[in-house]
């Protein structure tokens, strides 16, 4: 009689899940007997994406992640539509919305999280939709059908890919930010000074600095009433003004909960046989919610349940490397320079549009931001990452002083200046030396590059380098290697 395998029991099938499950079929296939259960009527698809579906550049199909028979492939059963909705921690048993009980041996929350609404009175009125969901997509898309004027709450970069959506479906886009400047909490004042200028020239209107106090009209929103008493009229209102952990159901079964489930450093729950990961799990006191950290997470859970082993999580460095309304943005660290960082280095080119700022404190280097041309992001990150001096900057491919030459335009000429080992696509883990090895392989596109080695595959961020990466590849393989050394001379 064979023996009986583990039962593992994902709760949620988002990102995070997602990438534990393509962990797990790699380090431990066919270990556990394995059910997923997702509380959308879809399987996993990229919820970062969903601002480009509403603007036409990426098709519903182009964000799924995993189709249907890539689960049945794998052994895995997965019911969308069906969410956790209670668990018998003492039992290892749990009841779903469809009102089916299952058993569990191991069970790993990823519930993710859910769009915050704050308590604005009038916020449950009809014609008042978050941004978080394929569903909500739909929403906004039906909404402009009929509407003339959108009010977006919340200027960080949901709220701005919402409002740049709405646009496209030929509405009136107004932001609303409580905020003295965009994207406050990633970018600096001038950085979001700047990007507020190229946003109004693609036609968003800005109310800065501004208080929601009421969500106006009878039975159906109407518009917004400011703090200060000001008004404005809207046919639609939707709140993109951050998210909030999923943690009713860790809660109610008893388990230690903070802002979000708290783990340790193999992403266990204070249950022996729970886990937590992604937007619904607190490591050391904080809750992620970008790519990177869960996929981070993801990782150190499927070796933890594969019982390989292997280093343990011990938290992320938050960055955001990305396009917002086609401008390309990168920040680490506190960009802002809200503590006791110091300027190590500023400058605006005005001719070109973009603009850098460095920061460090304590001889180390902490934190950065890019505006308008990214593409040194992932050596800026790999500084921070290591606490390097702000001496090591004028060496470095993040000096900002790549040159052009040779054929070389200044965003190949920093890429060429990249070592190989440097990961050029954090979210996915893919080093520039992958990359260069799928384009030496016959890979001639960025898109065939993402397929072979998941580069640009999630966020995007690193796309502009990875579409260097290609070019320098093809033109030659000596073009591509720092100094313009040879594979094996590297």
């Amino acid at each position: 009689m064979a023996e009986r395998k583990e039962r593992l029991v994902v709760a949620g099938n988002g990102m995070a899940g997602l990438r534990l499950l393509e962990e797990l079929a790699k380090a431990a296939p066919g270990r556990y007997e394995i059910a997923v259960y997702g509380s959308e009527p879809v399987p996993a698809y990229n919820r970062i994406l969903l601002s480009k579906v509403l603007q036409g550049g990426v098709g519903r199909e182009e964000i799924e992640l995993k189709a249907r028979s890539w689960y049945e492939e794998q052994g895995i059963e997965l019911r969308t539509g069906e969410a956790v909705v209670s668990l018998d921690l003492a039992a290892r048993e749990l009841r779903t919305s469809a009102g089916r009980t299952d058993r569990y041996d191991r069970l790993v929350l990823a519930t993710g999280s859910s769009a915050f609404i704050p308590p604005v009175s009038g916020a449950d009125k009809k014609g008042v939709i978050a941004f978080r969901s394929l569903a909500d997509s739909d929403a906004m898309l039906e909404a402009s059908r009929s509407g003339r004027r959108a009010a977006v709450i919340g200027g960080g970069l949901l709220g701005l890919e919402a409002a740049r959506g709405l646009l496209h479906l030929g509405m009136e886009a107004h932001v609303v930010h409580n905020a003295a400047y965009l994207m406050n909490r990633q970018l600096d004042r001038q950085a979001g000074r700047l990007l507020q200028a190229e946003l109004e020239r693609q036609g968003m209107r800005f109310h800065l600095a501004r208080d929601t106090s009421e969500v106006t009209g009878i039975g159906r929103a109407s518009g917004l009433r400011f703090r200060d008493g000001s008004r404005l009229k809207a046919d639609l209102i939707v709140f993109a003004v951050g998210i909030r952990p999923n943690v009713e159901l860790a809660r109610a079964a008893g388990l230690a909960v903070r802002r979000a489930v708290e783990v340790d450093d193999r992403m266990r729950a204070s249950d022996p046989s729970v886990y937590a990961v992604g937007e619904c799990a607190e490591h050391r006191g904080i809750a992620y919610g970008l790519v990177a950290p869960l996929y981070d997470q993801a990782k150190v859970l499927a070796r933890e349940l594969a019982g390989a082993g292997g280093e343990p999580y011990e938290g992320s460095i938050p960055y955001s490397q990305l396009k917002v309304a086609g401008i390309e943005v990168f920040s680490v660290g506190d960009a802002a320079g809200h503590g006791e960082e110091e300027t190590v280095q500023q400058a605006y080119d005005g001719l070109s549009g973009t603009y850098r700022r460095v920061l460090a404190r304590d001889g180390k280097v902490t934190a950065a931001v890019l505006y308008g041309d990214a593409s040194e992001g992932p050596a800026l990150l790999e500084l921070v990452r290591r606490g390097a001096p702000p001496e090591e900057l004028a060496a470095s491919p993040a000096s900002g002083k790549a040159e052009a030459g040779g054929g070389l335009s200044p965003r190949e000429a920093m890429a060429a200046a990249l070592p190989d080992s440097a990961t050029v696509c954090e979210c996915n883990a893919v080093a520039k030396a992958a990359i260069l090895e799928a384009v030496a392989g016959g890979c001639g596109t960025a898109e065939e590059v993402r397929a072979c080695t998941g580069a640009s595959r999630s966020c995007g961020g690193c796309r502009p380098v990875v579409e260097a990466l290609v070019r320098l590849g093809a033109a030659g393989g000596a073009q591509a290697r720092p100094g313009g050394a040879a594979a094996d001379e590297a």
